[in-house]
């Protein structure tokens, strides 16, 4: 097996749980393929995977699934629970497991589910180490999949040394238990961690959505959905709201207007701090092709270079350690600050936006007032099949008139989702409507050739 890896996608295995990969058969062989691609050098020391969930009602199966599949192969497993992704990539490298393992579909529903395995130094994994486990399962033993009945055995330290890890960043000096928040947990990991975190540092926070049942993660709230939080802080007058997402490694503000705030907002307000204290490294921002053109010019004007990689943060990870970087994300949310932590983590960009607020005595709304964002829509067709989109005349043709109408004012990124049979179309341009008129004409040049009818 060579090239890319054909079941890892960008942010893992994901899909519909139950059904293939996520079936049982599968998830165990994938247990079984990760415990023996770990233990494949005789020089190794004892496998030891740490295996952490969201709150869906399929995590729990599927986690126990993995796990009896990674003893069948010679692994100890140590389960954490309910607990957020970046929370299992710090206890990963803390306490020195060979690999982690989250159970998460992040921001999907909860039918879908997704696994995310971890390196042992809490990074997401190579291509290479990917196919190697994808080599190793096209040979694992046929066996019929097996799981206990019971519950994994969970370390309740483990989670407690996640929050005391969050709790030591903040430094006494610094007042943060004055700030008024509004938290939303989208029902998903953050609700066993935000609430005890913000109690911690004696900080008010009005908790949203903590209230997990199984089927409601990322129900209509959290990151995908941030204008309830934004209402909420609006009406409760708080000095700035946040929504994570379902493995809570994203996060979205709102400023005390209720103005909803994405990555890029963030990536201005801290990376101008940073660069204006001497702490931006480069100094450079690492963005991805999704990310705002205004945010480009914005920080350009501050002597801040945007460096752009592909859609995806192990990406931006990738070029962050590459150039010597320490500041770069996503849109979405999803923001690394590689000088506290190589995984994008929803709660520790709000404790550096919360540091932000406290160091400069400004509000979230000032601190993001230099950012004017271009108008941006973004697309999302589903599709049979994905063949290469400029292979295909109709979108092809769409894509070249809406970049020579743009000129370099606008961008247009054409892709398809690598964990979805989506095709993603994200237009921007100073021009609402010519943004709306030429998004719609792409999305209809997919939809007619290789859309789902």
């Amino acid at each position: 097996m060579t090239g890319k890896p054909q079941l890892f996608g960008t942010d893992g295995v994901r899909g519909v749980a139950g059904e293939y990969p996520l079936d049982p058969a599968t998830v165990w062989k994938l247990g079984w393929a990760v415990g023996a691609v770990l233990g494949k050098h005789p020089s190794s020391p004892p496998v030891r995977v740490l295996l952490g969930g969201d709150t869906r009602e399929s995590s729990d199966w599927i986690s126990r699934t993995l796990a009896a599949g990674l003893r069948a192969a010679g692994a100890t497993v140590t389960s954490a629970g309910v607990i957020t992704t970046p929370g299992v990539a710090f206890l990963t490298r803390h306490h020195g497991f060979s690999a982690g393992i989250m159970v998460s579909a992040s921001h999907n529903p909860f039918q879908d589910n997704g696994i995310k395995v971890l390196s042992s130094e809490g990074m997401k994994l190579s291509e290479a180490r990917e196919l190697a486990i994808e080599r190793e399962l096209a040979r694992t033993p046929t066996a019929k999949p097996q799981s206990s009945r019971r519950r994994l055995a969970q370390s309740p330290r483990l989670i407690k040394d996640y929050i005391t890890h969050l709790f030591s960043l903040i430094k006494p000096s610094e007042q943060l238990s004055a700030l008024r928040l509004v938290v939303d947990c989208a029902h998903g990991a953050s609700s066993r961690v935000a609430p005890d975190l913000l109690n911690r540092l004696g900080i008010d926070g009005r908790i949203l959505n903590a209230a997990p049942n199984g089927r409601n993660i990322n129900l209509e709230c959290g990151s995908l959905h941030p204008e309830h939080m934004a209402e909420e802080t609006k009406r409760s007058g708080a000095d700035l709201g946040v929504a994570f997402d379902g493995d809570a490694d994203r996060a979205i503000f709102a400023t005390r207007g209720g103005r909803i705030l994405d990555g890029d907002h963030v990536l201005y307000s801290c990376g101008l701090h940073l660069h204006r204290s001497g702490g931006l490294k480069g100094p450079c921002v690492v963005g991805t092709l999704m990310t705002n053109l205004g945010l480009e010019l914005a920080l350009g004007q501050h002597g801040i270079a945007l460096t752009r990689t592909p859609v995806g943060d192990k990406y931006v990870l990738e070029e962050i350690l590459r150039s010597g970087l320490n500041l770069g994300g996503e849109p979405s949310g999803h923001i690394i600050f590689s000088d506290i932590s190589l995984a994008g983590d929803g709660l520790i960009t709000l404790l550096q936006v919360l540091r932000l607020v406290d160091e400069t005595g400004e509000s979230l709304e000032d601190l993001v007032g230099g950012l004017q964002q271009f108008p941006q829509i973004i697309r999302n067709v589903r599709v049979r099949h994905k063949p290469p989109l400029d292979s295909i005349p109709e979108v092809e043709n769409a894509v070249m008139e809406c970049r020579r109408e743009f000129g370099e004012r606008g961008r247009v990124i054409v892709r398809y989702s690598g964990t979805e049979k989506v095709a993603r179309v994200m237009v921007e341009a100073e021009e609402a409507e010519a943004v709306q008129r030429h998004a719609a004409r792409i999305a209809r040049a997919i939809e007619s050739t290789v859309g789902v009818d």
